[in-house]
């Protein structure tokens, strides 16, 4: 009787932790600890766009990466003044622990001075990343 109460407890954590996981999946949130935070052209390795930039960490095996990649760039594409950048994640190890990157995709929204104004861990929702970006505009 015992290991059937295990069971169905660690049956109930997992999916409690599953459908915590799946709700804040690729959602575009404010963390206090990036008010501070500005990038570079030098540390992201191109210009910063004109009225905000598209910064996504990603790795090679990632397969929500390349999909986030498509709705960045047609985010970008969209939005006159906007760039994409994506960073590989493994090359630039010292930039991903200063920002505490935890898992890719990663997508940052930083204003035109290079402020990150957004984060969203996971793939992110097309009008996440516009409503997002009406902020950092």
């Amino acid at each position: 009787m015992t290991g059937l109460v295990v069971c169905v407890a660690v049956l109930a954590l997992a999916s409690a932790f599953g459908l915590l996981r799946a709700r804040r999946d690729g959602r575009m949130r404010v963390r206090t600890k990036d008010d501070a935070v500005r990038l570079s052209a030098s540390e992201l390795g191109t210009e910063l766009g004109e009225r905000a930039t598209l910064v996504q960490f990603s790795t090679a095996f990632c397969q929500p990466c390349r999909a986030t990649r498509r709705v960045l760039d047609e985010v970008a594409g969209m939005v006159a003044g906007v760039a994409h950048v994506e960073i590989d994640a493994e090359e630039k190890l010292d930039l991903v622990r200063r920002l505490e990157i935890l898992r890719t995709p990663t997508v940052l929204v930083l204003d035109a001075t290079g402020r990150v104004v957004r984060r969203a861990a996971g793939q992110p929702r097309r009008a996440d990343v516009i409503a997002a970006l009406g902020e950092a505009v």
